[in-house]
């Protein structure tokens, strides 16, 4: 039987070699193998507090250890050294003794000694831990919250160095699971009555009806699952749909839709009244929407393939609300996704320019009076404001709309949610109003 330590090692190889995201690698692994419920927690803190502390937990590690390591040991320290360090419910004696034996599994017995002594150093110097250099820098920042450098260097010139460290700090974090009451098919209030009745905890949004928030669990296990009594969303992106204000009645078009959950939020929001266009470049994400959409009882979704770039002449001006929840750097998602945060400035420097051309192909399938609903999963002002005040420049028919949700509010129709601030993911949104005539 595979142990904990084993199946978190696994998923980190699979996220270092084959660019896999740890939720799905490590979700993939325990449904192969038989290991207990607790072993099963562990495998996973263990994948992503490693994950999300990696400079971190190497910074200290080199400290004790010179020399280039092959990753696969580098990947043993680094769960080991977080074991010591940022776990307290684990004893020192068996974090280091099973590192080494795994080290021994892993046909690294030559290594084992090296796993022994490195790690029984981080457990004698653990309160009295070099300090980490530059203080008050962005190459600080990098180090202790486990980000690229460039990352930290442009947050704190766009947000100030406090503001900064503060966002930095909460993507490492452990995220609640956010999900939404299917209110077409079950009251808020009579979903909460389910889980209390099965135990299980959750608060409540005092503004957003309907918006549940649970420590986390496998989400096809919850009650009603099957039933299609809720569905898994952040609160950020359902208050988007809010701003957007779907109603019953009208034509809606999700440009860039899947996983589907703006779509639902949509459709509930219509009472499953009107028409909904959800659109995929990628039909195998399409028919997953589709899966969603028959779980949840919604009939009124029709899916497409569809790239959002390529103008259709059909559907110009023929929609009352288009969302455009376009492709971005995710940033605003590390603490869902901590194998984001390895995401070089190159990869992501021709991402505004995507972005501006689905927003402008977007607006001419808005008809006269209608909303264009902009948004991201991430925080950079390039990817978000930039974006939305070139289109707003060059396309006078368009204007920015103030609007208030779940006491937020933006003058000039843009909003940004930040994890530190507002318990959320990371997200922009903007609305857009089409002028009458």
């Amino acid at each position: 039987m595979m142990t904990a330590r084993e199946a978190a090692l696994l998923a980190l190889e699979r996220c270092r070699r084959d660019g896999a995201w740890s939720g799905a690698a490590i979700d993939s692994i325990l449904k192969k193998q038989t290991i207990p419920p607790r072993d099963a927690a562990l495998a996973s803190q263990l994948c992503i507090g490693v994950l999300q502390n990696s400079s971190l937990l190497d910074f200290y590690m080199d400290c004790f250890c010179k020399g280039k390591l092959e990753p696969k040991l580098r990947d043993i320290l680094r769960l080991g050294a977080y074991q010591l360090l940022l776990l307290d419910k684990v004893p020192d004696h068996a974090a280091v003794s099973e590192c080494v034996e795994l080290a021994k599994r892993q046909n690294l017995s030559r290594a084992s000694g090296l796993v022994n002594a490195v790690l029984r150093k981080l457990a004698a110097n653990r309160d009295q831990l070099p300090q980490i250099p530059g203080q008050g820098s962005a190459g600080y920042l990098s180090i202790r919250t486990s980000h690229p450098l460039w990352l930290c260097e442009k947050l704190s010139e766009q947000r100030g160095y406090r503001f900064a460290e503060a966002f930095l700090l909460a993507n490492n974090e452990t995220p609640s699971l956010d999900i939404q009451v299917n209110r077409l098919k079950i009251s808020s209030a009579d979903y909460q009555a389910l889980l209390e009745r099965q135990g299980i905890e959750f608060r409540t949004d005092a503004q957003l009806d309907g918006c549940l928030s649970l420590k986390g669990g496998r989400v096809t296990e919850l009650p009603g699952y099957a039933e299609g009594l809720f569905y898994v969303q952040d609160k950020a992106a359902r208050c988007a749909v809010e701003i957007a204000g779907a109603a019953p009645g009208m034509r809606v078009l999700d440009l860039c839709a899947a996983p589907g959950g703006k779509s639902f939020s949509a459709a509930i929001a219509m009472r499953d009244q009107g028409g909904l266009i959800a659109c995929d470049i990628h039909e195998k994400k399409l028919s997953r929407i589709r899966e969603g959409a028959e779980r949840l009882g919604i009939t009124g979704i029709v899916c497409q393939a569809n790239d959002a770039r390529n103008y259709r002449r059909d559907w110009d001006s023929t929609f009352d609300l288009v969302i455009a929840d376009v492709p971005c750097s995710g940033f605003g998602v590390i603490r869902k996704k901590p194998e984001i945060r390895g995401k070089r400035a190159e990869e992501i420097a021709g991402l505004p320019q995507i972005q501006y051309e689905i927003l402008k192909t977007a607006a001419r399938y808005v008809k006269p009076g209608g909303t264009l609903l902009y948004s991201t999963c991430t925080v950079l002002r390039e990817e978000n404001d930039a974006v939305v005040e070139q289109f707003l420049t060059e396309h006078p028919a368009f204007s920015a709309t103030a609007f208030t949700v779940c006491d937020r509010h933006s003058e000039n129709g843009m909003f940004t949610f930040w994890p530190q601030i507002d318990g959320t993911d990371g997200f922009f949104t903007a609305k857009l109003k089409r002028t009458e005539s």
